[in-house]
């Protein structure tokens, strides 16, 4: 572990949130969150609730307007202490096919699935099958020999290995899972060390994403079965996330528990991105229709109450044992923004993403977008909120939607 390494989130904030649980049943393996439709009451506790977080306050007010304008479509939720203060559902879920979004609804995550990949190698670490200053060439072959020597585990859970990585092909179509995984292996295998590793946070490289795949690859190795697999079986299962999963093109196109995404297009229209693989998005060309499965690090689909069902089996011990649930959301060092300037906030990487202080309080955030969808989903663990936004549009507001739940959950100006 680095020595500039500073401690994050403690155990007992991380726990304290997570009680209570048990009692209220709320957020039972598998149980649904008691949920809110437009005009209805939600369900939830009486004390330290601000008044912009409740149904008919601020936040739900401004996402109703952007719904009302087309700029949003979607999902949000709030969670306190494991009950449901604010669920809301605008837009359409499948145009063609009149199915409305809903809570149940699974949207594409883009990146944000990245850190059930850290909770994965975490998992295998507490059970001393990985190490964490282990590097590449302890679990894996064909890399060059200064990756394999070089770069650990570690820096590729911060995104700090200094390698680059060929350009990927945006418009390629893959055809199975057997061909994902191929791809994959091959891709990595090209990576070249760039950089010393641990010398800066590259996320915004091809390294990156190569280190994080790089890192579900050991998880194979480690356990011999499929990233996909392991997953679902030791995270999702447990988490009782009974609507996640990395589903397949074909999954996509016949359960409609799944959103379509649509993504904007010049001319101002938008359209479903798995029904038109030779159409991208906008702006980043993607498509994430053409991947036919995501793997560690985009396009895993989640549900909103599921998203609050991990954040409370990471606080309660289910997911991790609690040092490791720590060293999961635990600030490893601080972030600069990639022009240099000052960060709004203070700002950090964990394994999980950026970690903040707002407010007096840690705010441990992930979010990602895509071809059609947009998400962003935050916990704060000080005070017990869990906020997700899941959007199967793409260009929205996303930044000023986040800034508006930030206000009314801290209250800040």
């Amino acid at each position: 572990m680095d020595s500039d390494s500073v401690r994050g989130v403690d155990r007992r904030r991380l726990l304290g949130w997570g009680g209570g649980l048990a009692a209220t049943g709320v957020l039972a393996a598998g149980a649904p969150l008691v949920g809110a439709r437009p005009g209805q009451a939600d369900e939830a506790p009486t004390g330290q609730i601000p008044p912009d977080t409740r149904p008919g306050g601020a936040y739900d007010r401004y996402v109703a307007k952007l719904a009302t304008q087309d700029k949003f479509s979607g999902v949000v939720l709030l969670s306190h202490k494991g009950r449901t203060v604010l669920s809301r559902s605008y837009g359409m879920a499948d145009k063609e096919k009149g199915i409305r979004n809903h809570e149940g609804v699974a949207v594409d995550l883009s990146s944000g699935i990245q850190p059930f990949l850290s909770v994965a190698i975490l998992q295998l670490a507490q059970q001393g099958k990985v190490k964490l200053p282990d590097t590449v060439g302890t679990y894996l072959t064909g890399f060059a020999k200064d990756i394999a020597e070089q770069v650990n585990v570690h820096h590729l859970l911060t995104t700090t290995g200094g390698m680059n990585a060929p350009e990927l092909d945006l418009q390629r179509i893959f055809s199975s899972k057997e061909e994902v995984h191929e791809f994959n292996q091959q891709w990595t295998r090209q990576a070249t060390l760039v950089a010393p590793p641990g010398s800066g946070n590259q996320a915004h490289t091809n390294g990156a994403g190569a280190g994080l795949s790089i890192a579900a690859q050991i998880v194979e190795a480690v356990t011999g079965t499929t990233y996909w697999d392991y997953v679902h079986e030791h995270i999702f299962k447990r988490c009782g996330m009974t609507g996640t999963a990395f589903y397949t093109r074909p999954q996509w196109l016949t359960d409609e528990h799944i959103a379509r995404s649509y993504m904007l297009q010049p001319d101002g229209s938008r359209v479903d991105a798995v029904r038109n693989l030779d159409k991208g998005s906008m702006k980043q060309g993607k498509n994430p229709g053409r991947h036919f499965i995501g793997y560690a690090t985009d396009d895993g689909f989640a549900t909103a109450p599921d998203l609050v069902r991990f954040a409370h089996a990471l606080a309660d011990g289910t997911v991790l044992d609690p040092p490791y649930a720590d060293l999961l959301i635990g600030a490893k060092f601080p972030r600069v923004p990639g022009d240099g300037s000052a960060p709004a906030h203070p700002s950090f990487t964990g394994y999980s993403g950026p970690i903040k202080i707002v407010s007096g309080q840690w705010l441990i955030g992930r979010g990602g977008s895509t071809g059609g969808s947009t998400a962003n989903w935050n916990i704060y663990p000080d005070t017990g909120w869990v906020s997700v936004i899941l959007s199967n549009y793409d260009e929205i507001p996303i930044v000023e939607i986040a800034e508006q739940e930030l206000k009314a959950i801290t209250g800040r100006s």
